[in-house]
């Protein structure tokens, strides 16, 4: 028996070495490339998926950030929606919202359409127009509230100088909601103007120059060429606008954060993201500022819904529904003449 394994030894020892070597799995291939993405993933898991994860349990309990959490279940939601401070700072961030980004989206798109139209120093007016957004929004913040002072401000000394009485802006419920408009006004305008002028720039000139032939005047070229074509670039800043107004934070706090009162007097200022703040870390009640949290995802989830509908929508319904009124206004009007010769 030992002879004749010695003697199939050899062949099968060669066998083996003849044999081909299985090819590694798609998994070992594809190693290399996994271990060189993980990174990100990781740091997601750690920094993004699991804080988002842990404030929907966290709004379920009642918790001060060191004993122990008690579960509460709905009734961080229940008080949410009877709570006066909360819908006080939806209103005032709505309102906010609503007077600053209407007329920042219509001034941004005027400055974009001039500056597509410019010939000299084109460079030059885009970084202008985009320094704001890249400063200190704190360092704004300070010089915009030395303008809008009630007693010393920029601004009630030129209305005292035109012979007008000066405004309360950080006192006043309206001021103080058209102080932090402003602000959001001068640091996102030149950003929005940068992303309508390349809009702009993607639309081609041999659209206007038909347009041009056939008599529109440059009123007719904006409304009727420039403002329909812009429209998902339109929808984008809506809906980013939304979400930031929908956020503002930096504003109320540092023009009122030192004066005990975090929306100021009033809590004219008072915005969402200001109240989950207080109520997180000055109250600590930390679930009902997850809770909190939620809802304001809630609130921009719909407005942008909102956005896409009436901005942005199905351009194919939007051209049937179209069509279909123009044909049912010609089918009355041939018969509202055939009734008149008759």
């Amino acid at each position: 028996m030992a002879v004749s394994d010695a003697v199939r030894s050899p062949a099968a020892v060669s066998a083996r070495d003849q044999a081909p070597d299985k090819p590694p799995s798609k998994f070992r291939q594809a190693l290399p490339q996994y271990a060189a993405v993980s990174p990100f993933f990781i740091l997601f898991a750690i920094f993004g998926a699991f804080p988002v994860i842990f404030s929907i349990w966290l709004s379920f309990h009642s918790w001060d950030g060191i004993g122990a959490m008690k579960w509460v279940g709905l009734e961080q939601y229940s008080y949410l929606l009877s709570d006066p401070s909360f819908w006080k700072s939806i209103t005032n961030t709505l309102i906010i919202w609503v007077i600053s980004t209407v007329p920042m989206l219509l001034l941004a798109l005027v400055i974009a359409n001039s500056l597509h139209n410019a010939t000299r120093f084109r460079s030059f007016y885009r970084i202008a127009y985009f320094v704001p957004n890249i400063t200190s929004v704190v360092a704004v913040t300070m010089v915009f509230g030395s303008v809008f002072s009630n007693n010393f401000g920029l601004l009630n000394a030129f209305l005292q100088s035109i012979g007008l009485e000066k405004i309360q802006w950080l006192s006043a419920p309206w001021g103080i909601k058209v102080a932090i408009a402003t602000i959001i006004v001068w640091r996102w305008t030149g950003y929005n103007a940068i992303i309508f002028l390349a809009g702009l720039q993607a639309i081609s000139s041999d659209i206007y120059e038909a347009a041009k032939v056939d008599g529109a005047s440059p009123r007719q070229i904006f409304w009727r060429i420039t403002v329909p074509l812009l429209r998902p670039v339109i929808l984008f800043t809506a809906v980013t606008s939304t979400i930031g107004g929908l956020q503002i934070f930096t504003e109320s706090q540092v023009l009122f954060g030192s004066s005990g009162a975090i929306g100021g007097p009033g809590d004219s200022g008072l915005t969402i993201v200001s109240y989950l703040y207080d109520s997180a870390f000055g109250q600590h009640q930390f679930g009902y500022g997850a809770a909190i949290g939620w809802a304001l995802f809630i609130l921009i989830v719909l407005f942008s819904v909102i956005n896409w509908r009436l901005i942005g929508g199905n351009d194919d319904e939007r051209i049937t529904k179209r069509a279909a009124r123009r044909i049912n206004a010609k089918i009355a009007r041939e018969k509202k003449e055939s009734a008149d010769a008759h």
